[in-house]
């Protein structure tokens, strides 16, 4: 049976996260399944790369299925595109791939983007699609206090209560904050992440900038493995699934 990979680009704003819900209620996992099966006659699992949450989207999420029937890349790209309309999902790529390539488990690292526009006037087009924060941020000063978060570290702050990981130990591999314009963009990238851990991070940040921690709050709030020292959790529609690597 061939094992299909998929590069796939969402707006996870109508969904309840990519995994498919019991309740019946949206998501991108089963948008992609029921298209698989509307087009193919078959009842595939589609597996992806990270479980992202409601309201968050995705640039490069990566996911596999297994298909009785053999496709070429482009004809199975379009023709499931054509299936998921009118979801805002688009599958960017499919290819044919090894029996043991796993969407999840053959990932060697994941890079999340989380993007803050930065002034008063309201998002007329980016609603729902970054944090709005009108108060100044010094993003220099939130890219030199990222740093101290960059590394092998105890991320019990920055974990959901809710994160079913064994161990909140993680080894951030790099964590930049950069302004264009109006534009914040927080670029982290690990391995995997905790439940929650960029959106944690990214709203303990939006406190530096404010001038309301300095760096040495940020290292205290880490130092303290207690979720009631992380700052305000960011908002999921900023965040972004950028890409997914292999080796």
């Amino acid at each position: 049976m061939p094992r299909y990979r998929f590069l796939v680009e969402y707006d996870g704003t109508p969904f309840h996260g990519w995994q498919r819900q019991s309740h019946g209620q949206p998501s991108v996992q089963g948008a992609i399944e029921d298209a698989l099966e509307r087009l193919t006659g078959e009842h595939p699992v589609v597996i992806g790369a990270g479980r992202t949450d409601s309201g968050v989207h995705a640039l490069g999420q990566v996911a596999h299925a297994d298909l009785e029937k053999s496709w070429t890349g482009g004809r199975l790209r379009d023709a499931l595109n054509a299936h998921l309309r009118p979801f805002p999902v688009t599958i960017l790529a499919a290819s044919e791939a090894d029996s043991s390539f796993h969407a999840r488990f053959s990932a060697t690292g994941r890079l999340y983007l989380y993007r803050i526009v930065n002034r008063r006037p309201p998002l007329a087009l980016e609603h729902d699609r970054a944090w709005q924060v009108m108060r100044p941020l010094d993003a220099e000063a939130m890219a030199s206090a990222a740093q101290c978060l960059v590394g092998n570290h105890d991320f019990t702050t920055f974990r959901s209560s809710e994160c079913q990981a064994a161990s909140a130990v993680k080894t951030l591999d790099s964590l930049a904050v950069t302004r264009h314009g109006e534009v914040i963009e927080i670029a982290a990238r690990a391995r995997s992440f905790l439940h929650n851990q960029v959106r944690s991070m990214v709203g303990s940040l939006k406190l530096v900038g404010e001038g309301k921690w300095s760096e040495n709050d940020l290292l205290a709030a880490l130092a303290a493995q207690d979720r009631a020292a992380c700052g305000p959790v960011a908002p999921p529609g900023g965040l972004y699934l950028a890409a997914v690597f292999y080796e």
